[in-house]
């Protein structure tokens, strides 16, 4: 998304979302041909960083559809995170300071 303007930024996101959605390798790789189509001419260089990422892509749709969900949003992780953190600020302010030893 770094490559387009704001103003195709969201038409733009939702035609990379059939590529990242789709249930095999091949199947991406025909969306991103139809993404390049279409917006090739104007945007040429978000096509070529797909390609150039491709091998790093492709394992990706060895996964199921929920856990591809969870690898590509942050969601869950960023979650988790606050759950921790809260617990140890709360368990920070209830432990008692030992005196130092003699």
């Amino acid at each position: 998304m770094n490559f387009c303007s704001w103003k195709d930024c969201k038409a733009v996101a939702a035609d990379l979302r059939p590529i990242y959605e789709a249930p095999t390798a091949d199947k991406a790789a025909r969306q991103l041909d139809a993404f390049e189509e279409k917006w090739g001419g104007k945007y040429l260089s978000i096509a070529p960083a797909w390609r150039r990422a491709w091998a790093e892509v492709i394992p990706f749709f060895a996964f199921s559809a929920a856990i591809r969900k969870i690898i590509y949003t942050t969601n869950a992780v960023e979650s988790l995170n606050r759950v921790l953190r809260k617990t140890l600020k709360t368990m920070g302010s209830f432990r008692q300071r030992r005196p130092p030893p003699s």
